[in-house]
């Protein structure tokens, strides 16, 4: 087996391997890097140049490199008694200091897959049988047999029907691009991604409107933790449109003339650009699956069982193809286990929690159980929160609108979930996730000594409410849910 030496495509015509890997995402790279580890000779075979998929190309790294340029814009104006002069802004030097973090990374990436001996195959991947997978690269097609294979073919933004193809009109890859700094951006999505990219624009000098056809922003996390976002969006954003839905939008040499229909009635504005992040569809419909007898739904999902096989045992599959949600820490366990297995590890998928993340202003983080999914399953639980007030942390940094809670079985006692709104929430979670993997109680919590001032403290403060020890402030009555 040649070891990966960045050759295009046309250098390796046809190729026999113990494992194929489609998709060089967290989890396509992982799980070629896992198996290679482990012993077996493998090919990674992804569309794009660059090693890292759509999460280091076009999402979570380059999206979270701005986010940074966005937070410090911000904070360097909100500082009690530092004056600084309104920024100047360089899109051009924004724009090369987000791709050379990207392109740090993927030449990372490619040493790792080259001293491995991973070999890595550029083109489009479509199996043509149970065994075989032909590659359309830049200048010609090869073929790969394979022993074992691994789908990690990811995800693309969905797209709105009858909304016109022009360029001013963007998805999260484009947007990432920074074509230009609109006067007015719509962002049509209230979504994690909708307001991540919102913040990046407010912050280089864009008026939002952001437009959610449900009843709150981010409708899958509890009101209590979007609250305090909503309220610091609504005194920023020109528009906040919730409960509306885009219906029509016109393409004109002035902009884009785009009809909103709500509660309120119909309204029609002309934006300078439109966003468009309603959301994500797996690429399962796009690898010729049913030549290998992978088994595809409507929607483009494929099946898998906890070990990640699908209904054919030799084929496994991963990340945002096999289902909710569509993150990249879940693809990389995933690809863990399918690696594993593939090289005789008896392994299954068996996480407790997935966390998720909205890297915010302030950050929104929730993991296990939430109020909603309680709401719809009947589960009884008790629900501790800690406002932000009582952390001395979180009052001298700004953050004092943030909050904590805890909710906890009321019979075992045990943490069923937690959820997180304010500065690094996205960090402080982790130990949440670890406590209720662990079968933690909040006396684990309460006990375990946190450094002070820390915005972690919030956490074992929401413990000590939970175990009625708090001194912090006057331990309220439990609620039940």
């Amino acid at each position: 087996m040649p070891a990966n030496t960045g050759a295009p495509l046309g250098a390796h015509k046809n190729l026999e391997t113990e494992l194929v890997v489609l998709g060089a995402g967290p989890g396509g790279y992982t799980a070629a890097f896992r198996a290679a580890d482990l012993g077996k000779r493998v090919v990674l075979v992804d569309s794009a140049g660059p090693l890292g998929g759509v999460c280091l190309n076009h999402g979570c790294i380059p999206s979270k490199t701005l986010l940074h340029t966005a937070k410090v814009i911000r904070e360097a104006g909100a500082l009690d008694g530092v004056h600084f002069d309104k920024p100047r802004l360089d899109i051009d030097a924004i724009r090369a200091g987000k791709d050379r973090v990207i392109a740090r990374m993927t030449r990372g990436l490619s040493a790792l897959a080259r001293q491995r001996g991973v070999t890595v195959v550029q083109g489009y991947g479509r199996f043509t049988s149970v065994n075989s997978l032909e590659v359309a690269g830049p200048d010609s097609s090869s073929t790969i047999v394979f022993a074992n294979a691994i789908i990690a073919c990811g995800s693309s933004p969905v797209r709105i029907p009858g909304v016109p193809e022009d360029p001013r009109v963007m998805d999260s890859t484009s947007a990432l691009e920074l074509p230009q700094i609109p006067r007015r951006l719509l962002i049509v999505g209230g979504g994690i991604i909708g307001l991540e990219m919102a913040q990046i624009y407010d912050a280089l000098g864009a008026r939002i409107t952001i437009v959610e056809r449900m009843e709150q922003l981010l409708p899958g996390a509890d009101a209590d933790l979007v609250l305090p976002l909503a309220k610091r969006l609504a005194a920023r954003y020109e528009r906040i449109c919730l409960g509306t839905q885009m219906h029509f939008v016109s393409a004109g040499a002035d902009g884009l003339r785009v009809r909103l229909e709500g509660k309120a009635g119909a309204t029609e504005e002309t934006y300078d650009r439109i966003l468009i992040a309603v959301g994500r569809r797996p690429n399962g419909g796009n690898i010729g699956a049913e030549a290998a007898g992978v088994q595809v739904d409507a929607r483009g999902f494929i099946a898998v069982d906890a070990q990640m096989r699908t209904n054919v045992s030799h084929i496994f599959a991963i990340g945002d193809v096999v289902g909710e949600p569509m993150l990249a820490h879940k693809a990389t366990h995933e690809a863990r286990v399918a690696a594993g297995v593939i090289c005789g590890q008896d392994m299954h998928f068996d996480a407790r929690t997935i966390p998720s993340v909205a890297y915010t202003d302030p950050e929104i983080a929730w993991m296990g159980l939430t109020e909603i999914e309680a709401a719809r399953r009947s589960i009884a639980y008790e629900k501790f929160t800690l406002p932000w007030q009582a952390s001395g942390r979180a009052v001298s940094c700004g953050s004092a609108d943030g909050l904590t809670k805890l909710l906890i079985d009321p019979v075992s006692r045990r943490i069923l979930g937690a959820g997180i709104v304010g500065a690094s929430a996205g960090d402080l979670i982790a130990e949440a996730v670890l406590a209720l993997e662990m079968d933690a109680d909040p006396g684990d919590l309460a006990l375990a000594i946190h450094p002070h001032p820390t915005y972690s403290e919030t956490l074992a403060m929401a413990a000590e409410l939970a175990e009625g020890t708090i001194t912090d402030m006057l331990p309220p009555k439990r609620v039940r849910g």
